[in-house]
């Protein structure tokens, strides 16, 4: 996989573009920290192994839940995880704060939908998988950046908060521009140490006389990336994608595989989790 790198002058939107949203790795992890949100309440007193048995209070509270998100409110965020919280990458509940809040500054109008999917008793912890989808409201400016993502994660509550949170999959789509090129991502979410894997982009549309720039990058997940985003160094492409091959590390671990277009007055950009496995 290509190395990140200094970000390679372009025009003026590029340069922005990716200056300020080359990872948008932040937008991922907000998602799965906020699906969580709604499972807080009086879970202990049930046990259940599919939505359909759940009270009727969860998926109010579900909803409630989401539309505090979509307003913004991170003190409201907050009061739902415990001082102790920690997150498989390293999180914790000072760098969620950070991060809601970097995130709505650069989007002030996403809009949350949060679905649980199992949750199941264990002693006085419940544990619950949920998916959470988010997008941005429609874009005023004359960029017209977008924003959808969905993010499904796995987490243990006790005691009315959130004390830890695993991702199981997430993948975010960003685009600009009057025409982003649409893609075909192919990227297997889960591999074993050591496997060789391939990375795919597939621009969709014919591409007559234009050209194309991009590049497609692998780095580890840490709190370091989720704060500061690397930029990427884009590369004239001499075909209609990206085609890679990469190998898993030696050790167990998230990823974050990321691929960017430039397409005439477009750009899209697409990172996927891929989960390393013993």
């Amino acid at each position: 996989m290509n190395k990140i790198s200094k970000l390679l002058p372009m025009t003026n939107i590029i340069a922005v573009f990716l200056q300020r949203q080359p990872r948008f790795s932040a937008p991922s992890w907000l998602l799965l920290s906020l699906l969580t949100l709604g499972l807080t309440s009086s879970l202990h007193t049930v046990q259940a192994a599919t939505p359909q048995n759940a009270p009727a209070a969860i998926n109010n509270l579900l909803t409630q839940i989401d539309t505090a998100a979509s307003k913004g409110n991170s003190k409201a965020v907050l009061q739902f995880y415990s001082p102790n919280f920690t997150n498989g990458d390293g999180l914790n509940r000072t760098n969620l704060e950070k991060a809601l809040l970097t995130l709505w500054k650069q989007y002030p109008q996403l809009r949350y939908t949060t679905k649980l999917q199992s949750w199941k008793s264990e002693g006085n912890t419940i544990v619950a998988e949920t998916v959470t989808n988010i997008s941005s409201a429609p874009s005023t400016n004359a960029n017209n950046l977008a924003l959808n993502a969905t993010v499904t994660s796995r987490q243990r509550i006790a005691g009315g908060k959130i004390i830890s949170q695993d991702i199981l999959g997430e993948r975010t789509l960003i685009t600009s521009g009057n025409q982003p090129p649409q893609l075909d991502f192919k990227l297997p979410q889960q591999v074993k140490v050591g496997q060789p894997y391939s990375v795919d982009v597939i621009v969709k549309e014919p591409l007559g006389d234009d050209f194309l720039l991009g590049t497609a990058v692998e780095e580890p997940v840490t709190v370091e990336k989720y704060l500061n985003p690397s930029t990427l160094d884009l590369q004239l492409l001499t075909s209609g994608g990206i085609f890679k091959v990469g190998r898993a590390p030696a050790t167990a671990g998230s990823h974050w595989i990321s691929a960017v277009i430039v397409r005439g007055e477009g750009i899209t950009m697409v990172t996927q989790r891929l989960r390393v496995v013993k």
